[in-house]
């Protein structure tokens, strides 16, 4: 057995006096951070029902903060900067679903002891999962209304909401490849939600049926791929846990809950890159 009291004093360079040097806990902020659970009851499982959600909101600023980067590294035809970015994203898309599994240990009789303390507040009003969805190309006109009363971060979701997605700048990579897409797509309004194009969908197939010619916009294809492919059992995942949990009941933001988790798991962000897979 080791005696860890002497294997600590061998170690002779750990620093140990911090009275005026930045500690672990300064350099994360570990005070403000870990002092924002603050529960409106008394009853056990609120706690984790706090502590997953913020740690789902510090997951979704990472997979923002990526993919923000991996739109520019495509605009500036700097693919493989692109791959790392969002190889990441999927990586952290695991967490956020493994997250449910955690959440999933709470009862329903469990979260009915504190469910109304939350009044109207819900996960539907998520301002960074808007972003997620905005930035993937999902654009819904209503949810802006959400987040009116601060202006801040309604002009900060305006411009997402009315930028190129992640599909977009990946098309259009298609087309300074010498593709030929449809320029009602490159020039398409934004705001807009994607929708399948028939010379996305041919110039997708080209780079499938010749991946040695087309090595980077291939990977670049599959990234997404991922990237959706995680999106949709998050979806899906989401979708049970909230079933395990309260059901069918309507929402504490009102929406339909499960009934409406079950309607986006039919929506793609970027069809022409699954339709293809039936035609290859």
């Amino acid at each position: 057995m080791t005696d860890s009291n002497n294997t600590f004093k061998s170690e002779k360079g750990i620093h140990t006096d911090f009275l005026e040097k930045m500690t672990y806990g300064d350099y994360l902020q570990l005070d403000n951070l870990l002092s924002s659970q603050k529960r409106l009851s008394d009853h056990h499982d609120e706690m984790l029902f706090i502590i997953i959600h913020q740690v789902s909101e510090l997951w979704l600023k990472l997979i923002i903060h990526e993919t923000k980067a991996a739109v520019s590294a495509i605009k500036r035809d700097d693919l493989q900067a692109s791959f790392k970015m969002l190889a990441r994203v999927s990586k952290i898309q695991s967490q956020i679903i493994q997250a449910w599994d955690v959440l999933s240990t709470m009862t329903p009789a469990e979260y009915m002891e504190f469910r109304d303390k939350l009044g109207n507040a819900s996960g539907f009003q998520s301002y960074q999962y808007r972003l997620v969805e905005f930035v993937l190309g999902y654009k819904t006109p209503f949810i802006l209304k959400i987040y009116q009363k601060d202006p801040e971060l309604h002009a900060i979701l305006k411009e997402a909401y009315h930028a190129p997605g992640l599909y977009d700048v990946a098309i259009q990579a298609l087309a300074r490849k010498g593709f030929d897409i449809n320029d009602d797509v490159l020039n398409r309004d934004f705001s807009k939600t994607y929708e399948m194009d028939s010379s996305v969908e041919q110039a997708w197939l080209e780079v499938y049926q010749d991946v040695q010619s087309h090595w980077e916009l291939y990977q670049l294809a599959e990234k997404l791929v991922d990237i959706e492919d995680w999106f949709q059992q998050w979806r899906f995942r989401h979708m049970k846990t909230v079933e395990r949990i309260i059901g069918h009941k309507i929402g504490t933001g009102g929406s339909s809950g499960v009934g409406y988790l079950k309607k986006v798991l039919d929506h793609y962000f970027f069809p022409e890159l699954w339709e293809i897979r039936t035609k290859l």
